[in-house]
């Protein structure tokens, strides 16, 4: 699992040997089994994950028990409940895993660490955070003001290869529509 690791940094981030060290030093790898909750909405966020192989998600429940996908986070994704790992407090969504997964689990310390490692790597992250928020407003404004066939078109732009790999009900359940409505924008899609 490290050295899927050691290679997502490569070419963002050159580490020394030592440095590569400290940063393993600060995760866990885990082996997530497909239905496997990493955290539950609700509960105090314990950990965030990077994934190696295969594919997480958040998500709310409503009232309703309905499930409403926030994010995917497949091979070299990050994925968090920031506002809960970092402040104790309920997380906002749950997270699972939707295949088997190899997953490098952080603890609510491990960005705070970084700066031990050098400002290369403050840097690294706060660019990370910044596109990570940069995506969800992007999220925001589709799902307010999109149409379903845009927000599906984004969708395989973001995640080129879910579309073959999750079942229909979790990707509409992402673009906010039936199962019934993504067959359809599918078909006119195929046809198009």
């Amino acid at each position: 699992m490290l050295d899927a690791f050691r290679s997502y940094f490569h070419d963002k981030l050159p580490l020394t040997e030592t440095q590569f060290a400290e940063l393993a030093s600060l995760l866990t790898p885990r082996h997530l089994a497909k239905g496997e909750v990493l955290g539950r909405q609700g509960e105090t966020a314990r950990f965030g994950a990077f994934v190696v192989r295969g594919c997480l998600r958040s998500y709310v429940t409503d009232e309703r028990q309905k499930e409403h996908i926030l994010q995917f986070a497949p091979e070299n994704w990050w994925i968090a409940d920031q506002h809960s790992l970092r402040r104790h407090e309920p997380a906002l969504f749950a997270i699972d895993a939707l295949e088997d997964s190899e997953v490098l689990l952080f603890g609510a310390d491990f960005f705070a660490q970084l700066q031990f490692f050098g400002p290369g790597f403050q840097v690294f992250f706060y660019e990370l955070l910044q596109r990570s928020l940069v995506a969800m407003q992007r999220r925001l404004i589709g799902v307010l003001s999109a149409p379903a066939e845009a927000r599906y078109q984004e969708f395989l732009q973001l995640y080129p290869t879910l579309a073959q790999r999750l079942p229909q009900r979790h990707i509409a359940a992402y673009l906010g529509i039936t199962p019934e409505s993504l067959s359809r924008i599918r078909r006119e899609r195929a046809r198009g």
